[in-house]
C-alpha cells in the first residue's frame, strides 16, 4: 500500500481552526491547542446564546406593547386576550414596533380590541 503523507491536510487544518479563533485573547489565538480548547467553549456559548437571544427579544416585545397598554388603560394579558378573541393576528413583534413607532395607530388597535 502506498504512503500518504499528510502535511499539507494537518496544516489546512490547522490554519482552519486558527482562523476560527482570530480576536482571541493570548495564545488562545496563535496555539492549536489552546485554540481548540477555546473553540469548544466558545462555539458551546454561542449556541446558547442564540436561544437567549431570542427569549430576550420576545420579553422586550412584550415590555414594549404592556407599557404602551397601559398608558391606554389596560394590562397586557388582557389586551393580547381580547386580540385574540377579535382574531387581530398581529404578533408581538409589530405590536411593538407599532407601539414603539406609531402610538396613535397603537391606540386604534387598542380601542379595536376593547370594542
Amino acid at each position: 500500500m502506498t504512503r500518504i503523507k499528510r502535511g499539507v491536510a494537518a496544516h489546512k487544518k490547522r490554519e482552519k481552526l486558527l482562523k476560527y479563533a482570530k480576536g482571541f485573547k493570548w495564545g488562545r489565538k496563535s496555539k492549536e491547542r489552546l485554540a481548540r480548547e477555546a473553540l469548544l467553549h466558545a462555539w458551546t456559548n454561542t449556541y446558547v446564546s442564540r436561544k437567549l437571544l431570542k427569549r430576550d427579544t420576545r420579553r422586550l416585545w412584550q415590555t414594549k406593547i404592556g407599557a404602551a397598554a397601559k398608558e391606554n388603560g389596560i394590562n397586557y394579558a388582557r389586551l393580547m386576550g381580547m386580540l385574540h378573541k377579535k382574531h387581530i393576528e398581529l404578533d408581538r413583534k409589530i405590536l411593538a414596533e407599532i407601539a414603539e413607532s406609531y402610538p396613535n395607530v397603537f391606540v386604534k388597535i387598542v380601542e379595536e380590541a376593547k370594542r
